[in-house]
């Protein structure tokens, strides 16, 4: 079982295409193209945390073509009943100390979030790679990612080139 993160498919969102200026010729490029990235990486047992503006219709059915289990946090764009934040500590993943390294999960990018002066991460979508990280924070949005989930070995690796808000080991 692997954990994934991603954001801002924008499904069934024809906009999107100019608005970001992704490579589509048209919405049903796009939707296909993307479907068939996330299923290239994801398996069926794996967990997948969407930050938001999964789709802009028929959310069941594109839902139902993705694998993997689903976690969706609300974007700007979702009309589903999901909560806007989620904290999580995943199984395995330790800080320097040997702690559970917390994880903030949010369509939008913060400033400061649970434990940032301790070195958690943040993981955000809704800027579309227009936004430059702020400590240990990033975009995961799939303009950012090639279209594609990114893998919790990919975020690690990308922490490891950003700098935490206050250097706590100082402390």
């Amino acid at each position: 079982m692997n954990i994934w993160f991603s954001s801002d498919h924008h499904f069934g969102h024809k906009n999107i295409i100019k608005y970001s200026n992704r490579p589509f010729n048209s919405v049903e490029e796009m939707d296909e193209t993307l479907i068939y990235n996330w299923n290239q990486l994801v398996k069926k047992t794996d967990f997948v945390y969407h930050l938001g503006d999964f789709s802009f219709v028929d959310f069941e059915e594109y839902e139902k073509k993705l694998n993997g289990n689903i976690i969706f946090i609300k974007g700007s764009h979702d009309k589903y009943n999901t909560p806007y934040m989620l904290v999580t500590k995943p199984s395995g993943l330790l800080d320097e100390y040997g702690n559970q390294k917390t994880i903030v999960l949010c369509h939008y990018a913060m400033r400061s979030w649970d434990k940032s002066h301790y070195a958690s991460w943040h993981l955000y979508g809704h800027h579309h790679g227009k936004l430059e990280p702020y400590g240990l924070s990033f975009d995961v949005g799939v303009d950012c990612w090639d279209y594609k989930p990114v893998s919790l070995k990919q975020v690690e690796e990308k922490m490891k080139t950003l700098k935490p808000i206050v250097d706590f080991r100082n402390k």
